[in-house]
């Protein structure tokens, strides 16, 4: 009521009902990002290679060299999906595709990031099942490869699964376009599909407000999507931009809140006004109302705003590739938003006060869970005996939290376009840049426990890692593009997990020197008002000048030399906080994880140097399940079996084996590459410790572990299909 009154105050009268709707669609949570946005401006967002100002455009656009940029943005579907899950991650990744071809770029690979509850229950299998075919099913489409992703699983994500689609984008730097209009009397043209009833509200009703027990009324505001009206749309919108740009000013895709949306946001950029009549809009519904017309989310739609002298040759392009395409307005310069239907007024609103809602900046309250969490006594629980550590690890290598997600991602098409030189199931992906002899290594990454449990190192942690992964495939961290999913941040507590990850993530990008440039804020995840773990997730970009010098995770070689880069096998107990061995075998959430963010600089600094230098046969981030999941992992990517010749340790067996210690990389190398490797870990201030040796069919850790290669393989793999076919 106090916004509404607020609105009342800035017009000087009543808003009627289709004003009221804009003000409700541009105002929400979705839309405004009213409690995130003063938290944002934390972020940093400049750089030398960075070309967008993050917020400015639809996505965020890097210089990659040689006239060359990638273009990224990562975004949330989450209530459409809890909802309906394949039309929700269908429309999820639709919508994400569009904000890069609205650039001009290419989009070349797609990327997600999942959240579910555990499969154990039949609801969570279906939603889990309904988004991977959604997404598969979509991107397959277009024949765009989802290259590369995440999946994690928690009791807290039941109610509501997270689904956060990514996709990135290739264009000539002197080719991207605007998302803007300007110039009076230029025409404002609506292509693609028709505009029906499916989305109304999404952004205002579905997106920005909690669940409960009654949601099911909810599916009506889920898009229906259709990728090869998506396909024909990108072709057309793409060959504008290379062959007419001269033709246009700017395109915008219709996302949340639709025309409204998409109209407003592309005068404002350019400070302008906008006059449209609705009745020029086609529909697939009769009887549709102003109202239901501007706020529709019917997807697979694009404003084009034409130079008017090339009106008729923007028309008959479109018309070419077989899509609908009309004016439905034009370009002011009064600064007003009109909205007129057959002529007759129905809204009539500056352009700026529906781009400006009110921001909260609230007081956070610190969870009185943290303290008791963050000093439980972790030297209580029973360490492992050696005889129980080789069960424990195929217990973990076959949870599906860290059992292979082949799944999930031979499902997809990761190989079209033919740029693909690593693939899903890596620390990163690897594409190759045609013509060029570069590459580029992508990720997406987040982990809700750490954030549960420390939200401020828990943000650090999501951006250090993410960087760690790209450099693992030797490729120098550039920007990054996040999402933050978080529950209501009406509620203090859960503002203060945003604000201190928020905190911590920008603490993280100043030290690794790479910045934010688009992103998205997912908020009010909450189902009958238990909220989701706090998720920020991060999407790295990282740059090979020589993608031929890549580096894979697997250990390659027999004879290969094998080093802990960046701390010792011995671990304090508290490497154990929020770690897998502890929810899997303990079924425990506690500890307080920790981060020395100097180190992490260092670490990632070493492994890039010997990846470059030539020294490094393999590399493999050591994260979740610890370095006894991050041995079995290399060897089994390799098909390699590991040798080690460490007899024992000084502190407790559990945190040595399955403590997930930061700033921790495995690597491997020649024995003839040594020598090299010491002095590249001596420059750069690292440890190093030797592990042992690529040799024979186990993974054998002296009298510590000793397993079967082929039986860790065989867990590893049916970890999840198991998951998935128990009734």
């Amino acid at each position: 009521m106090d916004e509404y009154n607020l609105i009342v105050k800035l017009l000087g009268r009543e808003p009627r009902e289709v004003e009221l709707g804009m003000f409700g669609a541009l105002w929400s949570e979705h839309c405004g990002y009213k409690n995130s946005k003063p938290l944002l401006r934390l972020l940093p967002n400049k750089g030398p290679r960075i070309l967008t100002q993050m917020g400015g455009e639809n996505a965020g656009a890097v210089d990659i060299g040689d006239g060359l940029c990638v273009v990224m943005k990562i975004e949330s579907h989450n209530h459409p999906s809890a909802i309906e899950p394949y039309e929700g991650a269908a429309t999820g990744v639709g919508g994400i595709v569009r904000d890069i071809f609205a650039m001009g770029a290419r989009p070349i690979a797609i990327l997600d990031s999942l959240r579910f509850g555990p499969l154990s229950e039949p609801r969570n299998r279906y939603l889990f099942n309904g988004v991977v075919g959604g997404i598969g099913g979509y991107g397959n489409c277009l024949g765009i490869p989802t290259i590369a992703g995440e999946v994690s699983f928690d009791e807290a994500y039941s109610g509501n699964p997270l689904v956060n689609a990514m996709c990135v984008g290739l264009a000539k730097i002197d080719k991207l376009v605007s998302a803007r209009a300007s110039g009076e009397g230029n025409p404002i043209m609506l292509v693609g599909a028709d505009t029906g009833r499916d989305g109304i509200g999404g952004a205002n009703v579905l997106a920005s407000r909690v669940f409960d027990e009654g949601s099911a009324e909810l599916r009506p505001t889920v898009q229906v999507g259709n990728p090869f009206m998506e396909k024909l749309l990108m072709e057309a919108c793409l060959e504008l931009a290379e062959k007419h740009a001269d033709w246009m000013i700017g395109i915008q895709d219709l996302g949340a809140a639709g025309l409204t949306s998409s109209t407003v946001e592309s005068a404002g950029r350019g400070g302008m006004g906008i006059d449209i009549d609705v009745a020029c809009v086609p529909r697939r519904e009769q009887g549709m109302s102003p109202y239901e017309v501007m706020l529709s989310e019917s997807q697979e739609r694009m404003i084009v705003i034409a130079r008017k002298e090339h009106q008729d040759d923007v028309r008959r392009h479109f018309e070419h590739w077989e899509l609908e395409v009309d004016v439905i307005g034009h370009v002011t310069e009064d600064g007003l938003v009109h909205v007129r239907d057959a002529g007759t007024e129905v809204a009539r609103i500056p352009g700026p006060l529906l781009l400006e809602p009110p921001e909260y900046r609230r007081q956070g309250t610190r969870p009185e869970y943290l303290d008791r969490l963050q000093s439980y006594d972790l030297a209580a629980l029973p360490d492992i005996e050696a005889s129980a550590a080789a069960g424990a690890l195929i217990r973990l290598l076959s949870s599906p939290e860290l059992a292979d997600k082949r799944w999930v991602w031979r499902q997809y098409d990761h190989q079209v376009l033919t740029n693909t030189v690593i693939g899903p199931g890596s620390d990163a992906a690897v594409l190759r840049v045609k013509g060029n002899g570069k590459g580029i290594a992508l990720t997406t990454d987040g982990n809700g426990v750490y954030c549960y449990l420390n939200p401020r190192v828990g943000g650090i942690i999501a951006v250090a890692e993410a960087a760690r992964n790209v450099v693992c495939t030797g490729a120098e961290p550039l920007a990054l593009t996040d999402c933050l999913n978080f529950g209501n941040p009406e509620k203090l507590d859960v503002y203060y997990q945003m604000e201190e990850a928020v905190l911590g993530m920008a603490e993280a990008c100043e030290k690794l020197g790479t910045p934010v440039i688009s992103g998205n804020v997912s908020l009010f995840n909450e189902t009958n008002g238990e909220s989701v773990l706090p998720t920020p997730v991060i999407g790295m970009l990282g740059l090979l000048e020589d993608v031929e010098r890549r580096c894979g995770m697997g250990f390659r070689h027999e004879g290969d030399e094998v080093f802990l880069l960046g701390a010792s096998l011995d671990q304090p107990v508290e490497s154990l906080a929020g770690s897998e061995y502890l929810r899997e075998l303990h079924k425990l959430m506690a500890g307080n994880p920790q981060i020395d963010l100097d180190l992490e600089v260092r670490v990632q600094r070493a492994c890039l140097d010997a990846i470059r230098e030539g020294v490094l046969k393999s590399a493999h981030d050591c994260s979740a399940g610890g370095l006894a999941v991050a041995l079995a992992e290399c060897c089994i990517d390799g098909g390699r079996g590991f040798d080690g010749s460490v007899a024992s340790v000084g502190g407790r067996l559990d945190a040595a084996l399955f403590g997930e210690a930061q700033s921790r990389i495995i690597v491997s190398c020649a024995p003839a590459a040594t020598a090299a490797l010491v002095e590249v870990a001596h420059r750069n201030d690292v440890p190093l410790m030797p592990l042992g040796r690529v040799a024979g069919d186990r993974l054998r850790l002296g009298d510590l572990l000793d397993v079967l290669v082929s039986e860790l393989k065989r867990a590893y793999a049916e970890g999840l299909p198991n998951a998935l076919s128990r009734a």
